[in-house]
């Protein structure tokens, strides 16, 4: 555990249950397990669900639909605390799955942000107490199709538009009384290495607005990282548990870890995940991750655990 004082907030990128994963966990495997230090030595544990879990619904008309049966749900709930829906894929079976997956989620012991049985609820953090520290975690998609952003009175995820995310962020903090505010955005195009320049002008937006760190999804690799005014920006932490994958970089990820104080984000650093091929995370030993910590000019590179 860290200092008095400190929290560590682990983040785990884009998680999809379905198929091999889930085969694994009706087996009684468990697909997170090569990390499950990781996991219990944070004191607050969050992952980007990409897939939508529910027994009902139909599949949208797109390549790749995405879906998990709830018995995963004791396998999240045994190394998380929360999940971002905030993706492109929460939607694949339609409103009514997504309603059933808000449901299922807390009757699991699950938190959730990012997503809400109306588009008020989807715009409001989810507030994680620590260390005597009040944290809310915000999250939003950029990347089509839209038709899954909430409604009013239906379901669904919140979307990315710059006034909105810098009010709720402002809010967040104004209204909810929160220490600390870390956006989660799902941005970006896939497989490019590097963020682009809406990426990078909506980091900026965020920042000013008072987020104290930035982490983002959505690209399947790893992306650059920023620091913006000290506060630093994760672009992409790439895949952790994702079998439709195409090339070797979309078959490495980062489980990243924050140590956060009242000031903000105190250091940071990464655990290397490499996926075999039916898409499950394994420790990368030795291979270089990012690090900082407050004071420094750059992040610099460690080896991983």
């Amino acid at each position: 555990m860290e200092p008095a004082g400190a929290v560590t907030l682990v983040f785990a990128g884009d998680v999809v249950l379905d198929d091999t994963a889930g085969a694994l966990i009706e087996r009684g495997g468990d697909p997170l397990a090569a990390f499950a230090d990781v996991f219990a030595a944070a004191d607050i544990r969050a992952a980007n669900l990409e897939c939508v879990v529910a027994t009902i619904g139909h599949a949208g008309d797109k390549v790749y639909t995405f879906r998990a049966h709830p018995r995963v749900l004791p396998v999240l709930r045994r190394h998380l605390d929360a999940l971002a829906l905030a993706n492109n894929h929460s939607g694949d079976y339609g409103r009514e799955a997504f309603a059933q997956m808000l449901t299922l989620l807390p009757q699991a012991g699950l938190g959730f942000f990012g997503g809400g049985h109306d588009l008020s609820q989807a715009h409001q953090p989810l507030l994680i107490e620590r260390g005597g520290l009040r944290i809310a975690l915000l999250g939003y998609n950029e990347f089509m199709p839209r038709r899954f952003e909430a409604d009013a009175d239906a379901p669904g995820i919140a979307w990315s538009e710059d006034a909105q995310v810098r009010e709720d962020i402002r809010a967040a903090r104004s209204r909810h009384r929160a220490d600390l505010v870390i956006p989660v955005m799902h941005w970006g195009w896939e497989n490019e290495p590097h963020a682009n320049a809406r990426q990078r002008a909506l980091a900026r937006l965020m920042i000013a607005a008072g987020a104290d760190a930035v982490i983002g999804g959505h690209p399947h690799v790893t992306q650059d990282i920023e620091l913006i005014d000290g506060r630093p920006v994760i672009y992409s932490v790439g895949n952790f548990v994702m079998k439709e994958t195409d090339n070797a970089a979309q078959r490495r990820g980062w489980l990243l870890r924050l140590r956060l104080d009242r000031a903000g984000v105190r250091a940071f650093d990464a655990v290397a995940a490499q996926l075999d091929a039916d898409g499950l995370p394994h420790r990368a030993r030795g291979t270089p991750t990012p690090c900082w910590q407050r004071g420094a000019a750059a992040v610099g590179q460690c080896p991983s655990e």
